[in-house]
């Protein structure tokens, strides 16, 4: 049996269109956006098919679609609103959805009222289109703090994804978590409500980039493979994230915004799809699951005592 047989893979996709993205808001004011083109819809079945095309293994059944990876799509309200018909085009083909908010507002830049609204907003949204539970919730920008947090999970989530322990960014947030998260697939803040936290390669106290994004698209796929190999020598689960955008090298170009961030945005989109490919490839022994199923089949293992936002593990080893 290969050692990759009893881990699990979390493809998460965060779903927003190319003008939607946090770089580009200098430029692009919010209230253009019913002006723009709309490019998610084609994008989000860019990697429906490719999710389609390739059958590994599935540890949790899925009735709908038994025979292909099971993702997790964290869609933005406001194109929900639009385009509720790739919301359940996305859940009628076997994947998870989940909220990614409503208008991609930095939690961080929000007062809490502000924010319960976004969240509750995006999950009922959501509840509606899909008729099925909205479980988990992802901020942009990994924007979260405590606080922040707990605002989600009194929101009537089941759990979060918005944990980047990269600490160079400037833009994610930091949580307060117990000693060793990086070798935690899930941890639980309070009973009932839980962390997936996305991966990232940790080497002695040093975290380096190893959950998807810009970062996937810059370093070559060998390189990035095997690192998330040594991710999962480590813990049971890896958590890669991408947007839809970046399977989309023909998108409008933001030309007014600046050198780095167009570097950032446009880098390699042309490689996306096929570099996301070999990753699969690469793991294709392992279980592709969602991080509803992450948690839903995981047992709870010696939780400690109820923190005050300071998460207990809950599976050293899943």
């Amino acid at each position: 049996m290969s050692d990759l047989a009893t881990k699990s893979i979390l493809i998460t996709i965060d779903v927003e269109d190319w003008f939607q993205v946090e770089n580009f808001k200098p430029w692009i004011a919010y209230e253009t956006w019913p002006q723009r083109e709309l490019r998610v819809e084609r994008n989000v079945h860019r990697l429906l098919d490719l999710f389609d095309d390739f059958p590994p293994k599935v540890f949790f059944s899925n009735p709908t679609n038994p025979s292909n990876p099971r993702a997790t799509f964290f869609i933005l309200g406001w194109l929900a609103e639009r385009l509720p018909q790739v919301v359940r085009e996305i859940a009628d083909r076997g994947h998870e959805v989940a909220s990614h908010g409503y208008g991609h507002q930095l939690p961080t830049k929000q007062r809490p009222e502000a924010l319960r609204q976004d969240l509750t907003k995006s999950k009922a949204l959501l509840e509606d289109i899909t008729g099925s539970t909205v479980f988990g919730y992802r901020a942009p920008s990994f924007a979260v703090s405590d606080q922040i947090v707990s605002v989600i999970g009194d929101c009537g989530f089941t759990y979060d994804s918005s944990y980047n322990s990269f600490s160079a960014h400037g833009r994610y947030g930091k949580l307060n978590l117990a000693d060793g998260v990086a070798d935690q697939s899930v941890l639980q803040i309070h009973p009932g409500f839980f962390e997936i936290p996305v991966s990232n390669l940790c080497i002695g106290a040093m975290f380096f980039l190893g959950g998807g994004g810009g970062y996937f698209r810059l370093i070559p796929s060998s390189l990035f493979n095997r690192g998330v190999r040594h991710i999962l020598s480590k813990q049971a689960a890896y958590v890669f994230y991408c947007h839809p955008w970046e399977v989309d090298p023909d998108q409008p170009r933001v030309e007014q915004a600046s050198a780095m961030f167009r570097f950032r945005h446009y880098v390699n989109l042309a490689q996306t799809e096929d570099k996301l490919r070999s990753l699969m490839a690469a793991l294709s022994d392992c279980q592709f699951i969602s991080c509803h199923d992450l948690i839903d089949h995981r047992p709870i293992r010696a939780a400690q005592p109820t923190l005050s936002k300071q998460a207990t593990k809950v599976c050293e080893s899943i």
